[in-house]
């Protein structure tokens, strides 16, 4: 028999204090977020479904996005027991300089449509916590507004070549003069790739207020009071921005893109140079006999071409290739620090996180950006502890697998 008795108003006491009301409004909405996928859920909840779809989107039918996720979901960790992982090193020598965490923020167009803080608040949670941030070509800060507004953060810029190429020697320039040390050559964007979520959202750039998105906005007051008060969306590198986002990369960037163009930018830029969209080991080759200090491996967030090879599975047979000689970075479907992990463990140098950072944005803004490296730091950090690691140097192929398909 159970014995029951009355408890004391002692003993309830603790157990009905409310909690602490949070008074700012994004650290309340983010302080039980745990993983990625919350942040996701809470930015769904707050943003348009047109600006969300924006950034959760790929090509087509999603199939290289959602192979790339699946390959970080058939990772099989190999971990080694009986090791003093008391005090683990999180930091990585990342071209040339030492970076806090071993991934950059990636570069992502039109930030400030998810939130109107934009460039400037994922920059300065960047330099706050010691990584490279990259702006994009198609962001809505210039390049000059990002290095004043976060002085302190290391700075790359990616660059798309336009088909006037005047205008892409003035953003190299520029960059240059700003401090970048960095410049990123995006190659696998000849042509916009098939968004269809944007297409059936009607998405324009700048977003138009048409019956279905003022509809959308009674659901999300918030996001429409910013975008209405604040200075107009508009990509601060491009003149022209009107009509969807495939319609601007095929009438301003050039199709013709070939091996000569590396070349040039070698010539004529002094820092280190990457090249993004990489998705073979000839191409990783070539890139690098061209004097690339590293490549990225990188099927664009799966938002170009549909069934294209995943990342992840090229790391290893890159590496074999041309890891002698330049830097293997790779991105794409990295929603866990324990992603990061294995991207490192297989031979890549770094990783580049843009999804994940975007849903801590479109959540909290700035907040919600530092929250999103708080929950990946905290991933990679117990991942290597029950690895038996104490730093990310000593992250080895024999620490992890992919399970075949199946």
């Amino acid at each position: 028999m159970v014995k029951r008795r009355v408890p004391r108003p002692s003993e309830l006491a603790p157990l009905l204090r409310p909690a602490p009301f949070i008074r700012d409004g994004a650290q309340r909405r983010l302080r039980l977020a745990g993983s990625i996928a919350d942040l996701r859920r809470i930015a769904r909840r707050r943003t348009p479904r047109a600006v969300f779809d924006y950034t959760d989107g790929a090509a087509d039918g999603e199939l290289s996005l959602n192979r790339a996720r699946d390959a970080f979901a058939r990772v099989e960790f190999s971990p080694t027991v009986l090791r003093d992982v008391s005090n683990v090193d999180t930091g990585r020598d990342i071209l040339g300089q030492r970076s806090a965490l071993p991934f950059a923020f990636a570069p992502t167009g039109f930030t400030r449509m998810m939130h109107t803080e934009g460039e400037a608040a994922v920059a300065s949670v960047a330099g706050e916590v010691g990584i490279p941030y990259t702006l994009s070509t198609m962001g809505t800060m210039t390049i000059e507004d990002v290095a004043e507004a976060a002085p302190g953060t290391r700075k790359w810029f990616q660059l798309y070549l336009w088909r006037d190429r005047a205008p892409g020697k003035d953003l190299v320039e520029r960059a240059a003069a700003a401090g970048y040390d960095t410049l990123m050559l995006t190659v696998d964007t000849p042509v916009g790739g098939a968004r269809l979520r944007d297409v059936r959202n009607g998405l324009t750039i700048p977003p138009s207020l048409t019956l279905k998105t003022f509809l959308d906005g009674a659901l999300h007051p918030n996001w429409w009071f910013d975008f209405l008060t604040t200075e107009p969306l508009a990509f601060a590198s491009l003149e022209s921005t009107d009509g969807t986002v495939a319609d601007l990369i095929n009438r301003v960037f050039d199709p013709a893109l070939t091996m000569a163009d590396v070349e040039w930018l070698r010539s004529t830029w002094s820092g280190k140079l990457v090249i993004k969209g990489i998705q073979s080991v000839e191409d990783a080759h070539r890139v690098v006999d061209a004097g690339a200090d590293a490549v990225l491996l990188s099927n664009h967030g799966g938002r170009q071409l549909d069934r294209a090879p995943v990342p992840l599975e090229l790391v290893q047979p890159v590496v074999e290739a041309v890891g002698d000689r330049a830097e293997v970075m790779v991105d794409t479907g990295i929603t866990h620090g324990a992603d990061i992990v294995a991207a490192i463990a297989l031979g890549a140098r770094a990783a580049l996180v843009g999804r994940a950072y975007l849903y801590g944005l479109m959540a909290g803004g700035r907040t919600g950006v530092a929250k999103s490296v708080q929950i990946l730091t905290g991933e990679i950090v117990r991942t290597m502890q029950l690895l038996g690691v104490n730093s990310v140097d000593e992250l080895r192929p024999s620490h992890v697998r992919l399970r075949p398909n199946g």
